[in-house]
């Protein structure tokens, strides 16, 4: 993984093409112009645990469809995107959604200078977005998300891949693979199987990290889960039975599932 510390991804390279053709949930998004939301997201936002009335901060907004379904549950929503297509997408989104008394609110900021007053928010979601974060602009990000947070608030968190994946697994799956005349599937850098991710994944987290992140910007009650889609794949009986085993039984399954969960409470 990069060894470097800080730094800045630039903006430019989430474009609408980005967020509608790679970005996790596209797919989902297209079909529906936001109305349904992947695995991955509607697991993130199920542990949120939004009930009406509240005030959430989707930091990283991108597409806007987080924002639509926060809303659907009764709460205020909140995104911000330091990207000038997701706020197009985000705003399109909030101006599809009927007239009420809880208008969606979508600005153009940084997560690491959220404009918004100490003690704000009761969840902050941030969603596929610490990955594209420096380590220090990681730890920057989640104190921000602290301060904006009311006491007793929640902050919810999916990232991926695994990086416990991408240094350990994948150089023995992409060694089976090639022996079964699959390289050009595998490539040597895992982060080359999303072409686009070579420039914007720059901090891949496992679920022992981001803990530790979490507990480091002052977050308490803090829990990391690790989780991976259903893999409706066609597969001999070995191959079905060593898939269940690195799946589902520690330490495999540590290094195995690729998808990183976590929430911390104020």
């Amino acid at each position: 993984m990069d060894k470097q510390s800080s730094g800045v991804v630039p903006s430019v390279l989430y474009d609408e093409r980005y967020f509608l053709h790679v970005c996790e949930g596209y797919q989902e998004f297209l079909s529906g112009e936001g109305e349904y939301l992947s695995q991955r997201l509607a697991e993130a936002l199920a542990r949120a645990g939004i009930a009406p009335g509240m005030k959430v901060l989707d930091v990283g907004c991108g597409r806007g469809e987080i924002l639509r379904h926060t809303t659907a549950l009764g709460a205020w929503a909140f995104g911000i995107d330091y990207a000038a297509a997701a706020v197009r997408l985000s705003r399109g989104i909030a101006q599809q959604e009927p007239e009420h008394d809880r208008p969606i609110g979508v600005y153009q900021a940084s997560a690491l200078f959220l404009p918004f007053e100490d003690r704000l928010f009761d969840r902050v979601l941030m969603l596929d977005i610490v990955e594209h974060l420096y380590p220090q602009e990681l730890d920057t990000a989640l104190r921000e998300a602290y301060r904006v947070l009311k006491p007793g608030g929640r902050i919810i968190i999916h990232t991926a891949p695994n990086v416990w994946y991408d240094r350990y697994a994948y150089p023995i799956v992409r060694a089976i693979r090639c022996a079964m005349g699959q390289c050009a599937a595998y490539p040597k850098d895992p982060r080359a199987i999303i072409p686009e991710n070579l420039h914007v994944h720059v901090n891949e987290q496992s679920a022992l990290s981001l803990w530790r992140n979490l507990r480091r910007a002052g977050f308490r009650e803090v829990r990391s889960w690790l989780s991976t889609p259903p893999q409706h794949r066609s597969e001999n009986p070995l191959f079905r039975a060593a898939r269940w085993l690195l799946f589902n039984v520690p330490p495999w399954r540590w290094f195995f599932e690729r998808e990183v969960f976590a929430v911390g409470e104020k």
